[in-house]
Order: C-alpha cells, then structure tokens, then sequence
C-alpha cells in the first residue's frame, strides 16, 4: 500500500533482484578493477624482465608501459561524454572481454619465439673456451655469428610490435571501466554514502597493481622457459643478473580474472533507484534528468565543444585535475621503474625489488585511500575543507620523501668501468673477449668484473651437479687470483629498511589527497557534465601523467647508465648505472612533481576560501536589508492605518 502511494504513475516498476543495488555493483566493479589493474601492475613488476629478455632501454620500457594510454586518449573523451545515454554496465562488460584478450595477446611472445639465449654459458661439454681468457678468439667469434644468424632468422624482431598493440587494446577496453562506473556509483547512491563508496573502490582498485606486484614477484622466480626446458638444463639462478623469470605466466591469470569478474555486467540494469540515504527526516533525493539523453550523434558532436568549454573554464576544476596529473606522473614513473632502482640501488633481485613495491608501497597507498574517505565521511568536509586536507596532504608528503634521498650509495668498484680506466682492459686485451661478454664475476680483492674473460680467467671450478663454484688462474685478480660467480653488489642492502619504511610513509600520506580531490570535482561541476568532467579528468592524466610519465622517467635512467649491452653488434639494455645520478635523478622528478602539486592545490584553497567568504557575506547583508526593511514597515505603516 505505501509502495503504491509513492510510485509515481507511469513509472517503471524495477524487481528487486541482488543486481539492482548498488552496493552489489560497488562490489563487482570493485573486482574488476582489481583485476584490470592486475595487468597494470604485473606489467610494471616485470618490466626489468622484459627489457633483459628483448634488450630494450629504459626508454622503450618506459613506451611500453605507457602504450596502452594511446588507445583510450581520445575515446575515454567521448565514451564519458555519452553518460547515462548508453548502458554503462554492459559497455564497462564488453570493455573487460576486450582487456582480457589484450591480456593474451602480450603473453604470445613467449610461445612464438625460441628459447631464451643468454652470454657466456657455461662450458658442460667440448666447448672449453666458452666465456673464458683465449689467446685466439676465432671460436668464440663464430659461435657468436651462428647466434645472430639464429636469431635473425626467428621472429624476434616483431615481439615489440606485438607487446605494443596488446598495451593499446588494453588501453581501449579500459575506456569505459573507471568513467562509467565511478558515474554509475554517484548517480544512484546516496550523496552521504557516495564518498565511502568512492573511497572503498579507489582503495580496492589500488590493490590491483598490488597483487600485480606480488603475483609478478612469485612468477618471476620461475625461469622464462621452464616449459621449454627440464630443471637440469636449467643452468641460472634468481640471483644471476642474466636471469629472467616467466613474465608471461601473469599475462595469462589476468587474462582469465577479467573474463570472471566481465560476465555480471551483463546483468545490472541501465538505471537503477536512488539509494535511501538512511535519515527518516531527509527528503527522497532527487534524480536530476540528463539532457544528454535525448541528443542525437550531431546534437552531440554541435555541442560537443560548448560543454568542453564549459568545463575548461572552472579554475577550481582545472587546478585540481593539474594537481592530480603531477601526482599521476609521479606514481606512473615509480610504480614502473620502483622495483629496478630497489634491484640497483641495493642489489636485490628483481621478484624481491617487485614484493617490496607490492607488499609495503601500494598497501600503504591503500590505507592512505581509506583512511581520506573516512575523514571525509567523519567530519563531513565541504569542498573548502576538502581542498584544505589536500593542501596539508602534500606539505606533509614534501617532507617525508625528502630523506629518501640520501638512502643509498656509489656504484661498486666495476674493472675499466666504474671509475673509469684503463688497467684491466689493458690486462684482458690479450685474452680476446668479446665484446657482448656479460657474466660479472667478484675478484677475491672485491673488484666486479663483466665476465671471465674480462677478469683473466682460465679455469673454472664446480660443484657435484656442475654448478660453477668459482673462477680460477684469474691474472686480472689480486690475492689468490680467483673469483666468485655473480657481482659483488653496490653495499647498500643495510640501508634498505630505512628507505621501504620512509616509501611506505610517502605512500600513505599522498593517497590520503586521492579521494578529497575526486570529491571536490564532483561537487563543483554540473550534473550534466559530471560523466563528461570526469572523462576530460582521465583524458588529461593519460595525455599528461600516464604516457609522458614513464618515458620522462625511462629516458632520465638511461642518462645514467655507465655500460651498454651489446649483442649482434646492436646495443641492448643497460648493463651497469651510476647508482648516485641514478637515486639523485630518479628521485629528484619525485620531489619536483610533489612541489607541482602542492602548488596547484594551494591555489586551489586560496580560491574556494575566497569564494565561500563572499557566498556568506552576500547573504548576510540581504538578510540585514530585509531586516531593515521590516522594521520599517512596523514603525511607520501602523501609525498611518490607525483605526481612528
């Protein structure tokens, strides 16, 4: 009976069912940004793999990891613009079936190549020269021709291509995902519940890249082919710098994740009823009615520019999505590069540098999130306390990622590389080594040296199941003239502690500005426009953050690096850094992006603080006329309309 009374007539009588709740749509969407952003961050956790496995530079790492922005640029733009008209729940649906195939596609690589050829193997057969000093380097020279001529004649030339469209599709079966469902969520919750709401997806979606990390730092102890080859052939180890782990294998539990959590969009409604806020006093929210709706394609595209312009023109709106893109930068170049300098900076291998970033950086993100929409929610905040927290937010982060740094040290002592000379090579020259050598060994006077070869040696010792144990007759080498197999490390892993613990710290209290600022574009743009806001908002983090971001950071690494590799006369990836210009460089962007940011949203406070004072002092002086006015009326009105 009271259901009757208030359904108005003609409205559409909806059931319901478990998908006509947004709470369960939280819930599924929260899933399924997990499981998208999964890929991301698998993506980033193996990125150092990748680049050993193909010889790439830190710049084309850094394209790739920013390739899949290129796909949804200028669609996120226009997907967002539509709204409500279209079924968001499908669209986000059909998004997630085309990133799981993208997900499949990155992972082919691996099944359409050879087997993974590494530098100086060592010698289990006639092959006794293989890596070694040699006074004639006719052996070594046409091994080495017969490689390249392999590898010519395979399909490797084409695996960066193909790693590239499988980034771009990516890219575009994200477009709807995050535009649309934050939209879904703000149009049918409650306006006291959509901050929590909000924060719980931000927060769950962050622990994507988190198991990215973690799951990628569990495949990688896993050599690349294990399905290729049987535990005896097998010859490398975790700690080898020429290891590489399955990087693959993460590609393709994604892949089956995001068609799991894509299959219950197809199941939620176009619209559903506005969530009761709870308050027996409060009036039934009111859905306002998108005139986007009715517009026809040319309606659209006429009025197209008028709402971008419309938009553009909110400073407060600009200021904070300017503020965000610094931060996005600033977290797209470490969330890429992180787990390379933890591997450099501190000698680490690469799954224990990947559990770091996964297992400490990007919880603490998570809590950092949570805890920005609990304050929200607690005190209430409007938009002028909202930009406030921010604005405190980034003075804190300024200062606890300052020490970071001076956490770490110089580059260990590498024979006729770091510091430069020329005694060793002059040492080696007889010995005919060639020039793609790379398998670092540490003399027993603690000196690295890129190889055997390199460090005079003649001879190997091994254990019962010829797993090398040492280098012998090193004429390089002082002391007893042997050295150990793997390099000697840079001296810094003391130091790692204080420096995961400070990141965490960063982490957190950066992540606390995250859902504040998502707050207060939603509340100073137009109904209308909030699906169009928001896809402007990730449009410019992809144009400005995302796809510059790792490049700017991949091309400052390679500044750095001291020793190319070289393989088939082309170079490949970097063998050894400059570890000071590394922390020094790597950082700095780190601290310029925070100061961007504080900037902005100091800006910002400055400007909602001025305009809520004139909102209050408006008011009050009409009130004080109106009062005026009154009194007036009581004076003098009576006294002329006495009954006498």
């Amino acid at each position: 009976m009271r259901a009757t009374d208030t359904t108005a007539p003609g409205a559409q009588v909806r059931p319901r069912g478990p998908f006509n709740r947004i709470k369960v749509f939280v819930l599924c969407h929260s899933l399924l940004q997990l499981a998208q952003l999964l890929v991301s961050g698998y993506m980033k956790s193996s990125i150092t793999t990748i680049e050993r496995r193909y010889g790439l530079s830190s710049q084309k790492s850094g394209i790739l990891a920013s390739f899949n922005e290129v796909g949804n640029t200028v669609l996120i733009v226009f997907v967002s613009f539509f709204g409500s008209r279209v079924h968001r729940p499908r669209y986000i649906g059909g998004g997630a079936l085309l990133a799981c195939l993208a997900s499949l596609l990155i992972a082919s690589p691996h099944f359409l190549n050879d087997q993974y050829i590494y530098t100086d193997h060592t010698p289990t057969s006639g092959d006794n020269n293989s890596g070694f000093c040699q006074t004639a380097g006719a052996l070594a020279i046409s091994s080495s021709n017969q490689t390249c001529q392999a590898q010519a004649d395979s399909s490797h030339s084409m695996v960066y291509p193909m790693l590239l469209l499988g980034q771009l599709l990516l890219g575009i079966g994200a477009v709807p995902i995050q535009p649309f469902g934050i939209s879904y969520i703000d149009d049918f919750a409650s306006k006291k519940n959509s901050p929590i709401y909000l924060a719980i997806l931000l927060a769950l979606t962050s622990i994507g890249p988190a198991f990215g990390f973690v799951t990628g730092s569990f495949m990688l102890r896993f050599y690349v082919d294990f399905d290729k080859l049987s535990d005896d052939e097998i010859e490398l180890t975790p700690k080898d710098l020429r290891w590489v782990g399955a990087w693959w294998l993460g590609f393709l539990v994604a892949s089956c994740l995001l068609f799991i959590t894509a299959i219950p969009y197809l199941f939620f409604p176009r619209e559903m009823e506005k969530e009761d806020s709870g308050d027996s006093e409060s009036q039934p929210e009111k859905q306002e009615t998108n005139p986007q709706q009715e517009q026809s394609l040319p309606q659209f595209l006429k009025s197209f520019p008028r709402t971008a312009l419309r938009t553009l023109k909110s400073p407060v709106y600009l200021l904070v999505v300017l503020a965000q893109v610094n931060l996005a930068a600033l977290l797209s170049g470490l969330a890429t590069f992180m787990s390379k300098f933890i591997e450099k900076q501190f000698s680490q291998t690469t799954s224990f540098s990947g559990l770091m970033i996964g297992g400490v950086g990007i919880p603490m993100a998570v809590l950092g999130t949570v805890l920005g929409g609990a304050v929200m929610r607690r005190l209430n905040l409007s938009v002028v306390g909202a930009s406030r927290l921010c604005l405190t937010v980034m003075v804190l982060c300024t200062f606890s990622a300052l020490p970071l740094l001076f956490l770490g040290c110089s580059t260990q002592k590498v024979a006729g590389i770091f510091p430069p000379s020329t005694n060793s090579q002059s040492c080696s020259s007889v010995c005919h080594c060639p020039l793609a050598a790379f398998n670092p060994v540490c003399s027993s006077d603690g000196v690295e040296f890129r190889s055997p070869c390199h460090a005079g040696c003649f001879s190997v010792k091994t254990d019962g199941s010829s797993k090398v144990k040492n280098y012998t007759d090193c004429r390089c080498t002082g002391g007893p003239g042997y050295a150990l197999s793997g390099t000697c490390g840079s001296g810094c892993s003391h130091l790692l502690p204080p420096f995961v613990v400070l990141l965490g710290i960063t982490s957190l209290i950066i992540a606390v500005s995250q859902t504040p600022s998502v707050m207060i574009i939603l509340r100073t743009v137009r109904a209308a426009d909030k699906s169009f806001a928001v896809g402007v908002q990730y449009m410019l983090f992809r144009v400005l953050a995302f796809m510059p971001g790792p490049m700017i950071y991949g091309s400052i690494i390679d500044t750095t690096c001291i020793l190319w590799g070289n393989k088939c006369g082309k170079q490949t990836s970097c063998h050894y850094y400059d570890l000071d210009l590394f922390r020094q460089r790597f950082l700095g962007l780190l601290i310029v992006f925070l100061c961007g940011a504080l900037l902005c949203f100091l800006t910002v406070a400055v400007i909602v603080h001025r305009k809520a004072k004139c909102e209050e002092v408006q008011p009050a002086q009409a009130k004080d006329y109106e009062m005026v006015g009154q009194k007036e009326s009581t004076d003098v009105i009576p006294k002329e309309k006495s009954p006498v």
